[in-house]
């Protein structure tokens, strides 16, 4: 510690080296020093962020991400219950599980429920959405998945980024952030694909990543190896919504997801400045001159735009869609965003369906569009319901 004194004023002045900072105080003669300013460390990066550091902020203890990955996996159990494919089919797969066991694999190979089941649980149909006043499909679709393997692939991703976004920035904010990502994935969905049910919380977990992606722009200034991490997050976000245009997957949700998200993390995820955060911390006596500012102006620009593209986004979208707008009429080549034809697969989306005709107990279904379209069958039944017919249909033309 060093010491200077004045004769000609009588005042002492006592130079406390701290980390970060130059700053004299003077005291007057005689006094005892104030206690030095707590030393902030540095920690692990924030959530979004693969290297750097950040000043020490609050961390949460997560409880609501279990809880939503809880809530997807007992109504995966309860659609597999209603689905009762014993009961509806005459081959289940893995058929020990008795009433819990799933549809063949030639009708749904991600090993679940039939796609009739999912639309009486609360799959989003278009249909239902827009003549049928069922406007809350828009939400229960993502918290419904159609098999084992959808399920699985969605739970463990909801694990490993969920979990560390509730610990930086709390249930609220992430609650929030994954709520209305899904909402904005389920309507870009409806908009685009019409002719088939959609389930999955894939939307919800692309805004998890559009959030990420925000928070480290809009907190650009607290990250150290800024660009490394930035490519790293745009690497793998670019990677996943490629998978998106593999057939039977729905990458308009993903895409919608995906930019709700970001524009929301501009709102929720903004981070104050170190500069704020350490005069927060020094005890009343000191005073360091310049106070700064709690956020940068360029934050509160994004925060600003990002709402806004956000509000009028999500409105004029569930205008559109409540009036049966397709966005396919609107938009000839944005089908290829969500499916690619090649030589291997075809991006056929058109709606199957089937004539009907009972002859006393038997049932002969004809498929009429789609892949399966001429394909027919002929089932022993007497007087089938039509959930039932909608189910031997899926079965014969999916």
């Amino acid at each position: 510690m060093g010491r200077r004194s004045s004769s000609s004023s009588g005042i002492e002045v006592r130079v406390h080296p701290r980390i970060g900072s130059n700053t004299i105080y003077p005291l007057e003669m005689g006094s005892a020093p104030p206690p030095q300013p707590p030393v902030q460390y540095p920690r692990e990066a924030a959530a979004g962020s693969f290297s750097g550091e950040v000043a020490p902020f609050h961390q949460w203890k997560p409880w609501l991400v279990p809880a939503f990955i809880a809530a997807n996996i007992v109504l995966f159990a309860v659609t597999m219950f209603v689905n009762n494919c014993p009961k509806n089919s005459s081959s289940c797969t893995v058929s020990f599980l008795g009433r819990f066991s799933f549809q063949p694999v030639k009708e749904n190979p991600l090993l679940g429920p039939s796609s009739n089941t999912l639309e009486k649980m609360g799959a989003l149909d278009v249909t239902k959405v827009v003549h049928g006043h069922q406007g809350w499909r828009l939400i229960t679709c993502a918290w419904l998945h159609a098999g084992i393997v959808h399920i699985l692939a969605n739970m463990l991703s909801l694990l490993f980024i969920g979990i560390r976004l509730e610990q930086e920035f709390g249930f609220v904010r992430i609650g929030l952030l994954y709520i209305i990502s899904g909402l904005g994935g389920s309507v870009l969905s409806a908009l685009f694909i019409q002719s088939s049910i959609s389930v999955g919380a894939s939307g919800a977990l692309f805004g998890l990543l559009g959030g990420m992606l925000s928070e480290l722009i809009t907190n650009w200034t607290i990250y150290a190896n800024k660009l490394a991490a930035l490519l790293t997050l745009v690497f793998i976000i670019a990677i996943n919504l490629a998978v998106g245009v593999l057939p039977h997957v729905d990458n308009f949700a993903h895409i919608g997801g995906f930019f709700s998200g970001f524009l929301l993390g501009f709102v929720l995820l903004i981070r104050p400045q170190f500069g704020w955060i350490s005069q927060q911390t020094y005890p009343p006596q000191y005073h360091t001159g310049l106070i700064k500012r709690k956020h940068k102006v360029y934050q509160y620009i994004l925060w600003v735009a990002g709402a806004i593209f956000l509000v009028v986004g999500l409105t004029v979208g569930l205008i559109m869609l409540f009036r049966g707008v397709n966005g396919n009429d609107h938009c000839s080549w944005c089908h290829y965003l969500s499916c690619v034809p090649t030589s291997r697969w075809s991006c056929n989306s058109s709606a199957t369906y089937c004539s009907a005709s009972q002859t006393g107990n038997q049932l002969n279904l004809t498929c009429v569009g789609g892949g399966g379209g001429g394909r027919n069958h002929t089932y022993f039944l007497s007087n089938p319901d039509n959930d039932r017919i909608k189910q031997l249909c899926s079965q014969l033309c999916g």
